[in-house]
């Protein structure tokens, strides 16, 4: 009798797996579902990572961490199969961009999923019944990161909204959504298009935060002005962002709501804002000067930060930081391309609020919260006057 209510009870427990757990939207979605009122819980929390995790990760937020390189379908099958059955949500917040041909970006993503869901879903007593998709605006956009296919481009005029059509160019985000939109009716999927997302990790690829605040601390260490990298354009107009939190609330909703079920969802603040008025905010969190737009001062922020490496060693020595390389943790030519758009970057929510989903978080509130935990977290200066 007990073993059958114990058997009952595990069979009701909702499981996750996280893919891309110690990157910004992986790490607070392990944070959102461990907490006790989280939609559809309790959870039991798989997070899964290529790199064991570091002292920086908080270990409570995970049941279990696993370790395994998603590209080698060997490897994720050794590491996946003894709990893969046991799987009832798999939450897709991880990729790989290691080049900027977008055609080799598609051939290594979709293997990545495609080898996880392939472990999942061949067991004979699979539980998986939903995947949900991160993506992001590049779905409006196209690959703005290929150096080729980016000087081509014809994008959606925004705001994006989640009926646009595709675009005629290769985008892995559209092959992931063909693969999980190809495991249907067997499991139903949700697909998350993000803004810019902030949030405090080591491992995300394109954590725009911190690099703006390693280049902050940087100018202020030697002295330099702390100069926006970016256009008049985007300085006078209206972009947005994502709260790593807002995001995976969005995430959990989608994965158990029946009407939320297929179908892809823009993911924002909800509010929008200008990088004038963004750059003054960075200027007082960062304890550096702010210094007005000159577009005769242009300069490229990737060239300027390429031989820094140096400087940031001894901001971390003098400050006693978490021993990071900054080539490790900035994306500046990730970034700079996004501060010189010559269109206003904005998602509409509509679509969100009308399926239930109300998440939101007034940006600025969310940079000042960011930055602290970055400072908190031993990751960037923290200056005393």
């Amino acid at each position: 009798m007990v073993g059958g209510v114990e058997m009952e009870h595990q069979s009701s427990v909702s499981v996750a797996l996280i893919v891309g757990v110690t990157g910004m939207a992986g790490l607070s979605l392990a944070e959102a579902l461990k907490q006790p009122n989280c939609l559809g819980g309790p959870w039991k929390v798989y997070g899964v990572a290529r790199r064991p995790p570091s002292s920086w990760f908080p270990p409570s937020t995970v049941d279990h961490f696993i370790t395994f390189d998603a590209t080698d379908s060997a490897d994720t099958r050794a590491k996946l199969t003894p709990m893969a059955n046991e799987i009832t949500h798999l939450f897709w917040v991880t990729f790989q961009f290691a080049v900027r041909d977008e055609e080799v970006n598609i051939t290594i993503n979709k293997a990545m999923l495609q080898n996880v869901l392939t472990v999942l879903k061949s067991s004979p007593s699979s539980r998986l019944t939903h995947v949900t998709l991160q993506t992001g605006t590049k779905h409006y956009m196209g690959p703005i990161n290929d150096p080729v296919r980016s000087t081509q481009l014809i994008r959606h005029e925004p705001p994006f909204h989640e009926n646009m059509p595709r675009l005629p160019y290769p985008n892995f985000y559209y092959a992931l959504e063909d693969l999980v939109a190809s495991y249907a009716p067997s499991l139903t999927y949700s697909v998350h298009r993000s803004s810019i997302i902030i949030g405090a990790s080591l491992r995300s690829a394109h954590n725009a935060l911190l690099s703006l605040a390693t280049y902050a601390a940087i100018c202020r260490h030697v002295g330099m002005p702390f100069r926006y990298p970016g256009s008049r354009y985007t300085w006078e107009h209206f972009c947005d962002m994502t709260n790593a939190r807002v995001l995976a609330k969005q995430h959990v909703w989608a994965s158990v709501t029946d009407s939320a079920k297929n179908q892809a969802f823009n993911c924002t603040n909800g509010d929008v804002f200008t990088w004038k008025s963004m750059w003054r905010l960075l200027c007082e969190l960062f304890d550096v000067e702010f210094v007005p737009l000159d577009e005769r001062q242009e300069f490229d922020l990737v060239e300027l930060m390429r031989d820094k490496g140096e400087v940031w060693d001894q901001i971390v020595e003098k400050y006693g930081l978490r021993r990071t390389k900054l080539e490790e943790i900035s994306c500046y030519d990730i970034l700079t391309p996004v501060l010189r758009f010559d269109f206003q970057h904005v998602s509409s929510m509509n679509k969100s609020r009308e399926y239930g989903f109300f998440g939101h978080v007034d940006t600025f509130r969310s940079i000042r919260f960011w930055v602290a935990k970055l400072k908190q977290m031993k990751l960037i200066p923290s200056y005393e006057h």
